[in-house]
């Protein structure tokens, strides 16, 4: 699978606009923080084969860990009394495997007081050890970046979940909370491109996408204002998780960044009609606006009354009856106009503009096949609106279910179609994962 990058530069939202996504933009919650419980290293007796090697203790350590010992077996603890004999203990280390044996005993400690500072001491005495096994190397360096998040030390966190990743450890997502120490940074997009780097990695290797990652991203980067990366984001979050929701998220952030002209817009909400993803009164009124019911009086009746229906239009409001007047007004004589327009269209004289406003009413019918052949006519006249006809091209070519074809024409697309065309070319794919293998 191919990775996503950015597609477009940083754009700010549109001024006075309002997105209501799906997922909590607030995100007041982090990626996959999660308690780990204590380490095999401190649970675990030696085997065989370690209790028969010969450790290097020195005089000194066993001197100081020997009592401290005792005050561990002891039926009621004095857990006071032990904390205080720590600073003595590891003052005592002199060998590795002193140092080894002092960390898992410091990390006990701080374990059963709850005491965070003992237990980064702990561990990070064992991994200075060098005593540290390699199927354990990944898990205690996560451990440690664990406890360093917890004391907000961000840039330890972040180096230390580096070691356990560059070990192969993947357990608890340590890639999330890398990404996580950026964010607490104040460096979102530091963090952004960690985080879609990371994604691309699991892609790669065949592994599933975490959720609440691509979820994550998105608030991270609409909450910063970083159009490409909210683009990207939410277009993973449709793809690899395709609902009403995540089509709806996608849509409405490509509508809340970009200057889009009716044309555009119209195209963009079609896809949300297609996808079930037009989620409120904006976006029927905003589809409806651009549509235009002296223009497409077809597809506006339509919408209005799927949003009637849907109960996110009332057929009261002035500007919906209005509208759907205009649009029942129209109908029958343009629908009467179709066959003089592919009649036009077909001629050798014709114009750009002809076969395209031939193919922009039969798409809007849902004639697919016809508005298919009137832009492909139309592609072939100078002064074509290249951009538009393509896109419109391939809306028609999915329509039919050709979604190979549909996605060769959207990735012709260029300019400011350009995100909106990659949007449908994912849906394109959906739509073929649909279709049964003949």
């Amino acid at each position: 699978m191919k990775s996503f990058k950015p597609y477009a530069a940083v754009r700010t939202k549109r001024t006075g606009s309002s997105l209501a996504l799906a997922i909590a933009l607030a995100a007041g919650g982090v990626l996959g923080v999660t308690a780990l419980e204590a380490p095999a290293f401190a649970q675990k007796k030696k085997d065989k084969k370690a209790e028969a090697s010969k450790n290097n203790y020195s005089k000194g350590f066993i001197a100081a860990y020997t009592p401290a010992e005792q005050m561990m077996k002891a039926p009621a603890k004095d857990m006071a009394a032990i904390t205080a004999a720590i600073p003595a203990l590891a003052a005592a280390v002199e060998t590795d495997d002193d140092r080894f044996a002092a960390g898992n005993f410091i990390y006990s400690i701080g374990r059963e007081s709850s005491n965070r500072a003992l237990q980064r001491q702990g561990v990070d005495l064992m991994l200075q050890s060098g005593k540290v096994t390699a199927d354990n190397a990944g898990q205690y360096n996560f451990l440690a970046g664990q406890l360093a998040y917890q004391d907000k030390d961000w840039a330890t966190a972040r180096a230390r979940m580096m070691t356990a990743i560059d070990l192969g450890y993947v357990d608890n997502g340590p890639e999330a909370i890398v990404a996580e120490t950026y964010f607490s940074e104040e460096n979102p997009a530091g963090g952004l491109t960690f985080l879609a780097d990371a994604i691309n990695k699991r892609i790669a290797a065949g592994q599933p996408v975490d959720e609440s990652w691509i979820k994550r991203g998105i608030a991270i980067a609409y909450n910063n204002n970083l159009a490409a990366d909210a683009g990207n984001f939410s277009s993973l979050y449709a793809k690899y998780y395709p609902s009403v929701n995540s089509w709806g998220d996608a849509i409405a952030i490509q509508r809340n960044y970009a200057n889009f002209d009716s044309q555009e817009m119209l195209d963009l909400l079609r896809l949300g009609q297609r996808t079930n993803s037009l989620r409120n009164e904006r976006d029927y009124v905003e589809y409806i606006d651009a549509a235009d019911a002296r223009r497409l009086p077809g597809e506006v009746s339509r919408i209005i009354e799927a949003g009637i229906a849907a109960g996110k239009l009332k057929a009261s409001d002035v500007y919906v009856a209005e509208a759907r007047s205009t649009a029942k007004g129209r109908l029958t004589a343009d629908q009467a106009d179709l066959p003089s327009l592919v009649s036009d269209a077909r001629k050798s004289g014709s114009t750009a503009v002809t076969a395209t406003a031939a193919g922009d009413a039969f798409l809007s019918y849902g004639r697919a096949a016809e508005a298919e052949e009137m832009y492909t006519i139309a592609l072939t006249k100078s002064g074509v609106d290249t951009q538009r006809v393509l896109n419109r091209l391939g809306i028609a070519q999915l329509d039919q279910g050709k979604a190979a074809e549909a996605k060769a024409t959207f990735a012709r697309v260029e300019g400011a179609r350009k995100p909106i065309a990659r949007l449908w070319s994912l849906y394109a794919d959906q739509k073929a994962a649909e279709t049964p293998a003949m």
